[in-house]
């Protein structure tokens, strides 16, 4: 293989590879957290799989833009065919963007029907200049149909976080009002409930806004700042069980203020 022609594989690969990076940058954060916390269908792989699939696809369309690249840019079939893919990778990029950065299920699974059409278009347009370019582009596009599948389920799944509550309000004994909640969208407690008043100080008496630190920082934030409980509205139950799984003997202290 000439030099030239080494050199075009590398940024061929490279500017594939970096697609790739700029999508990680909103992924990676979003699945320990936010992703974590989604109804998943059956189907749904484990998150570790991701990278590796990613990383070979991306390996496979950089080979492929090469080898329809090795027909000569002057070319108008071969201009137009990188075009194409141009524009199907960019909507790679957003497509991670919409659901990872943005968590919006919905409109990445509108985006995603979108990316599947331009991976056809560009299979298409490399089988005319080469045949093993666009067989190289066949686990992209199977892998690109699973994730619409994915996307899809997720979107289904989990479309009870999606409904709005109603904007009434309730008087609380202090004079303060508590409105509606997620997800059943019953009433925040008041802020004197006896729960919250054992929950506080319980809190005062176990560290547990390092519990909350990990789970939900916007909470830790308040928590730690002495902000009053009822304000972040979390539910008891939660509380709980995040306590036990990060600090046990916090968790023992709250569950008898249950």
């Amino acid at each position: 293989m000439k030099i030239n022609n080494i050199f075009k594989l590398v940024i061929a690969i490279g500017v594939c590879e970096l697609a790739g990076v700029v999508g990680s940058v909103f992924t990676v954060s979003a699945i320990p957290t936010w992703y974590a916390g989604l109804v998943k269908p059956a189907l749904n792989p484990p998150s570790w799989v991701f990278g590796p699939v990613w990383t070979t696809l991306f390996a496979l369309m950089g080979v492929a833009v090469f080898l329809v690249w090795h027909y000569g840019f002057e070319r108008k079939d071969v201009k137009m065919a990188l075009i194409i893919f141009g524009i199907q990778l960019f909507l790679n990029t957003v497509w991670s963007i919409i659901f990872f950065g943005l968590h919006n299920p919905g409109w990445a699974f509108v985006e995603i029907i979108f990316l599947w059409l331009a991976i056809f278009a560009t299979i298409i347009t490399f089988r005319k200049i080469s045949k093993l370019a666009a067989w190289l582009l066949i686990p992209y596009i199977l892998w690109v149909s699973f994730a619409g599948y994915l996307n899809y389920s997720i979107w289904t799944l989990n479309q009870k976080e999606l409904v709005a509550c109603t904007m009434d309000a309730k008087l609380c004994p202090d004079g303060s009002y508590v409105g509606r909640v997620l997800p059943e969208c019953d009433f925040a407690l008041c802020p004197d409930a006896p729960q919250w008043l054992a929950i506080k100080q319980a809190i005062t008496n176990c560290e547990v806004e390092s519990v909350w630190q990990t789970h939900d920082r916007n909470v830790g934030a308040k928590l730690k700042n002495g902000e009053e409980l009822f304000a972040v509205e979390p539910k008891i139950d939660d509380i709980i069980d995040l306590a036990i799984a990060a600090e046990p003997e916090c968790g023992k202290i709250l569950m008898g203020t249950e």
